[in-house]
């Protein structure tokens, strides 16, 4: 007679050896097997549309493509996932552009304090940008997906109601975050996002500039309790392939990566957007927080102050032999479109 503790063990050896075959067996069922580097958090909207994208592709290849995914910068970092799919490290890799100044002069535009509400509208037009000019800046990659996080604003331990309340002010931000604040008359401090919370608690900073998900995502509603709405600037990412192995690719796969394109875009934006939503939804719920309006008056001194970052990427796209002017006039294009407004 087998007592219950050994039983138990055996079960669980069972359950493994289970897990095991099935995983061997899903991987031996599949022709491709690719690799996907991210490197934030699993929870993170980046990760989460890296987990759909991969479900899609399973799904719609009928298993014939296995996607293994590395969220948390566990195969490639922030930083060094841009040479690591360049060199086969991983076959696919998520970046983000603001991490690599100067590599990206045309889609670098969506760094700029563009008016853009939402994620959908930026996701889709960044999607638009990229499909009008094939970039050279992409070269050396398959592009399989691009989008973008959602509008920065303010979050305050105290109101922030006129842009007279920004002066002075030492807010957390980071890259153009950092020059928008500046312009607007505040004190920027450069940290890690995970430094924030210690650095809000000490006063050493009395806000951040960022997307409202935080709130909730990093807790940041118990101190900030008052959210000003900007809308300035997103941060765009792509979602690139090795071309090696983009290229090995069979045509019936390839089509389906590229019917993905503009769907994923418009799946994260919009994922990112109710994600928002229910950020703030709970903030309000848990801890009150006010939502704060600045006055019309000062939302077109934001843009006017705003404005010499536009110039100067102009200025840069030009010497990169890109014709900004146009540029922006096809992204304003594409959010108007995309906004109704």
């Amino acid at each position: 007679m087998i007592r219950t503790g050994r039983l138990t063990g055996l079960l669980a050896v069972f359950a493994i050896c289970v897990s095991v075959l099935c995983s061997t067996a899903s991987a031996s069922a599949a022709e491709i097997s690719l690799s996907y580097a991210n490197f934030p958090p699993p929870k993170t909207f980046p990760c989460v549309q890296m987990e759909r994208w991969k479900q899609e592709v399973e799904k719609r290849t009928n298993g014939k493509v296995l996607v293994q995914t590395y969220p948390g910068s566990t195969l490639l970092g922030a930083k060094n996932t841009m040479r690591g799919v360049m060199q086969g490290q991983a076959d696919i890799g998520c970046i983000s552009l603001a991490y690599h100044p100067g590599v990206f002069p045309l889609c670098s535009v969506f760094e700029l304090p563009l008016g853009f509400t939402s994620s959908t509208s930026a996701s889709l037009a960044l999607w638009d940008l990229y499909e009008k000019y094939k970039p050279s800046e992409f070269k050396r990659f398959k592009v399989l997906t691009m989008f973008t996080s959602a509008p920065s604003n303010l979050m305050t331990k105290d109101p922030v109601r006129t842009l007279e309340d920004l002066k002075g002010l030492e807010l957390r931000a980071s890259g153009i975050l950092s020059k928008i604040l500046e312009s607007l008359g505040a004190t920027p401090v450069s940290m890690p996002m995970s430094a924030t919370p210690e650095a809000l608690q000490k006063g050493v900073v009395k806000g951040l500039f960022s997307s409202f998900d935080v709130l909730k995502d990093l807790n940041f509603a118990e101190i900030c309790r008052y959210e000003t709405v900007t809308n300035t600037a997103v941060y765009p990412f792509a979602v690139i392939m090795n071309l090696n192995a983009w290229n090995a690719l069979p045509d019936d796969v390839k089509k389906v990566f590229n019917d993905l394109g503009r769907e994923q875009a418009e799946w994260t934006g919009k994922y990112m957007d109710q994600h928002v939503k229910d950020s703030l939804d709970w903030s309000k719920e848990k801890y009150g927080i006010e939502i704060i309006r600045m006055s019309d008056a000062d939302m077109k001194a934001v843009k006017e102050k705003t404005l010499p970052l536009i110039e100067d990427w102009k200025k840069k796209a030009s010497s990169a032999g890109i014709n900004g002017a146009a540029v922006l006039s096809d992204v304003e294009a594409s959010r108007v479109k995309y906004e109704g407004k």
